[in-house]
């Protein structure tokens, strides 16, 4: 009769610290955005005092009603919705190939292109020649302005390369003789075996390019083409269109600016909340799988 093993004293009190620490890191973690969410929802008077804490205080939605109510706010917000499909799509295509291709070791000049790679990490041409080069190639005030000059992490390129590199090359030898030609063992052999990889890839190039601003804010100088984190950037600063101005009236100005920027960081961030349990599987999974080989 086999016997379970019994744990130790040691492992018992460690699986205890163990839990402790991490629901105290949890606990960390959200208590700023739980903040957010009820300072979002509360009156003014009760955020300037300080006494909002997890729980709104005097619940107030008149700030989500002024940022909502304006169409432009839409307009840029289905603006962020297509930017984001897009720019992912072309970086998840370059990122794979590029990773794809280094990822074999038989490639003359790998070397050579894995150091550019990794050059691009450290240095870059600039601002300034950046913004000319995006300006005479004739991409400003289209969405490949944000695309195509962030197409590449070089972190994401690196674990993708390390995660094609632990897959078995017998797998893809075998399909050659078969008579599959590169694109063929690609598409049919080695993206099948990489969803864990290829849903991380995704979710860590959807939220930069969900969060980001400051390429559209550079290239862009029409408000309706701007994304939403634009538009809410513009409404803390004060400089929104006249649609908003007129929206909002004088009497109700302090209660939208004590409440504005958390009102700011809960409609930009859940999108990516909502989507994010959906593929956290394939985020631990890719990750864990892409640090096998390095």
């Amino acid at each position: 009769m086999v016997t379970g093993i019994r744990p130790t004293r040691g492992y018992r009190a460690f699986v205890v610290v163990n839990a402790i620490i991490l629901t105290g890191v949890v606990l960390v973690t959200l208590y700023p955005f739980v903040n957010i969410v009820a300072r979002s929802m509360s009156d003014q008077a009760y955020i300037i005092s300080g006494q909002v804490n997890l729980l709104p205080k005097g619940f107030n939605l008149q700030a989500y009603g002024h940022v909502t109510s304006d169409p432009m706010f839409w307009r840029n917000y289905g603006n962020t919705v297509f930017y984001t499909i897009v720019a992912t799509g072309v970086a998840l295509v370059l990122t794979t190939t590029y990773a794809y291709v280094l990822s074999k070791k038989h490639l003359k000049g790998r070397t050579f292109l894995v150091a550019v790679a990794v050059f691009t990490m450290f240095f870059n041409g600039g601002l300034i020649p950046n913004y000319i080069l995006v300006t005479n190639l004739g991409l400003k005030n289209s969405v490949w302005a944000i695309a195509l000059p962030n197409a590449i992490s070089v972190f994401n390129l690196l674990v993708m390369k390390a995660f094609f590199e632990s897959l078995p090359a017998e797998l893809e030898e075998a399909a050659a003789v078969d008579g599959l030609n590169t694109y063929g063992v690609l598409l049919r052999i080695v993206l099948p075996l990489s969803k864990a990889i290829v849903a991380t890839m995704v979710l860590f190039y959807a939220v930069s390019f969900w969060n980001s601003w400051f390429s559209a804010f550079l290239y862009m100088d029409r408000q309706e083409l701007f994304p939403v984190t634009v538009y809410l950037r513009n409404l803390i600063a004060g400089s929104t269109g006249a649609e908003m101005s007129g929206a909002i009236a004088e009497s109700d100005e302090a209660q939208v600016d004590a409440t504005i920027k958390s009102v700011t960081i809960v409609l930009t961030t859940l999108p990516i909340l909502t989507i994010y349990p959906f593929i956290q599987r394939y985020f631990v999974s890719g990750i864990t799988l892409g640090a096998v080989k390095g």
